[in-house]
């Protein structure tokens, strides 16, 4: 890849599952990787994966769920780490509760780590990407921004509304030459069923595996600049959801 199509990319929660599986593909498609997650110590084993791509991958450990920093932190970290061609928002978190039940304060965590921390990331990357009038940002939603699950009722929200943030954006910056991607699969075998906030029991077997919703984001991310994935929904062949 010579300097003039050299691509970089913003990765959240690339410490594990969707995000790792895409910083490799990234990686291996020669697209030099920025990783955030709030594991440093997971993050350094994604980014010795990622180099031996022959990339330059480096590390950002950050909380997003810091809300009120988190745009001040991604412009110092795009700033340090090189105009930004393609900033994928993956991170989130999974919470399964009716919503009669849903204590504000968990309702607060959902909206603020799934919805507004993707908001402030954007905020945070798009001056310069308004600046050289190119840039894709992905947004990683789920199907449960499509449909309601009883149950899931915080997150749907949250993804909704994720739904509603990137199709905005994507009719905002449409002009400035910048592309917004919803990717939105079902169910994923990462380790979101293993999270204290998840009470759910789902066949492994029948999700889809990372590599393949990663799959997607590249080809998201590698089209043509005339031409745009606003919306992708992708399912388990073998699963329902």
């Amino acid at each position: 890849m010579s300097a003039s199509t050299e691509r970089r990319a913003l990765i959240t929660g690339a410490s594990s599952g969707i995000g790792k599986a895409t910083a490799l593909a990234f990686a291996d498609a020669g697209i030099h990787v920025g990783l955030l997650s709030r594991s440093q110590e997971k993050l350094a084993t994604v980014v010795q994966e990622a180099a031996k791509a022959g990339v330059t991958a480096k590390a950002y450990p950050i909380d997003l769920a810091e809300i009120d920093q988190v745009k001040a932190k991604i412009q110092a970290i795009a700033a340090d780490f090189g105009p930004i061609d393609i900033l994928v928002n993956n991170a989130g978190m999974g919470y399964t509760k009716n919503i009669l039940d849903t204590p504000l304060s968990d309702w607060q965590k959902v909206i603020d780590l799934n919805l507004t921390s993707v908001f402030q990331c954007i905020q945070g990357i798009l001056p310069q990407m308004r600046d050289r009038q190119s840039g894709t940002i992905i947004n990683v939603i789920s199907i449960a921004g499509q449909q309601v699950f009883p149950g899931w009722g915080p997150y749907c929200v949250s993804k909704f509304g994720l739904m509603a943030l990137s199709k905005t954006v994507a009719a905002e910056e449409r002009a400035h030459g910048i592309r917004v991607s919803a990717i939105c699969p079902g169910v994923v075998n990462t380790p979101i069923w293993d999270t204290e906030t998840v009470d759910a029991d789902f066949d492994r077997k029948a999700m889809l595996n990372p590599e393949t919703v990663a799959h997607s984001i590249l080809v998201a991310a590698l089209l043509p600049q005339e031409a745009a994935i606003e919306e992708l929904t992708l399912m388990p062949s073998a699963g329902k959801f």
